[in-house]
């Protein structure tokens, strides 16, 4: 996936020094350009600050995501789906997740909540596998594999979740990257006729049955990417609330109801 933000500035300071990323398979999709901020920030704000200090280190890395992080004196940024802190004034860049002790939990924003909802959103519903109970009380996108241990026990409890009101829509993350058989495998679900029964049948570790389409799972990965998924599963509330990898149905219910109750998904 992504090297870290660290490595790439020093391959920037450097001058080169570090080797270049792979060139993309032929035919592979690239990740859709980073999104582009409504207006130009204005002269000596903090943003531009952060801007201008980001582009003399590294001019070809392109920031997705500007906004105030949610501690003062810091911007929180978003580089390829990595989350960095940089101070007000530029000097400074942190690569770690804060922590809120008031409120025991990880720190988040509701600016970059709001930039991966809306990331998120963006894959189209009749692209996802969705398995859905009536009535749905709650909603999650779910980027999976069909390889991945954690992503086959969740989709054993499937049944679990659908109970407790809970519908999950997959949406394809081969995390073994676009030259996997992996990837190849999980276009061949995508182009299945029932791709409910085909993804079962997969997670089960049945052989997939070759299928050739046009698909969605380039453009799906791109997106994981740029929300900054790192492993399957990646569960995710619609406010763009990562909720975890694996979670158990009962814990993720109660996630989803607290997530809820803060002012985040439906």
């Amino acid at each position: 996936m992504f090297r870290s933000l660290a490595t790439a500035l020093l391959c920037a300071i450097s001058l080169g020094a570090c080797a270049q990323p792979a060139t993309p398979a032929a035919g592979q999709a690239k990740a859709p350009a980073a999104a582009k901020q409504a207006s130009a920030p204005a002269a000596g704000s903090a943003e531009a600050r952060v801007r201008a200090a980001l582009q003399g280190v590294a001019p070809d890395i392109a920031p997705e995501y500007i906004g105030p992080a949610p501690f003062a004196g810091f911007r929180e940024v978003l580089l390829g789906g990595q989350v960095v802190y940089v101070s007000d004034d530029g000097r400074y860049l942190m690569q770690a997740q804060p922590f809120d002790l008031q409120e025991r939990k990880q720190a988040t924003s509701a600016g970059l909540m709001a930039h991966r909802a809306r990331l998120i959103a963006s894959i189209p519903q009749q692209d996802r596998i969705v398995f859905a109970p009536p009535n749905a009380k709650h909603t999650v996108t779910v980027f999976t594999d069909i390889e991945c241990g954690y992503c086959r026990r969740m989709h054993q409890q499937i049944a679990e979740y659908n109970k407790l009101g809970i519908a999950v829509e997959y949406v394809a993350f081969p995390r073994m990257g676009p030259a996997s058989q992996d990837f190849i495998d999980m276009e061949s679900v995508w182009c299945a006729s029932d791709r409910k029964q085909a993804l079962s049948s997969a997670k089960a570790g049945n052989p997939v049955q070759k299928k050739r389409c046009t698909n969605p799972v380039a453009m799906q990965y791109a997106i994981g990417e740029r929300v900054g998924v790192g492993g399957t599963p990646a569960v995710f509330a619609a406010d763009g609330t990562q909720l975890g990898g694996y979670v158990p149905p009962q814990q993720l219910l109660q996630a989803l109801e607290g997530n809820a109750q803060a002012g985040g998904s439906r």
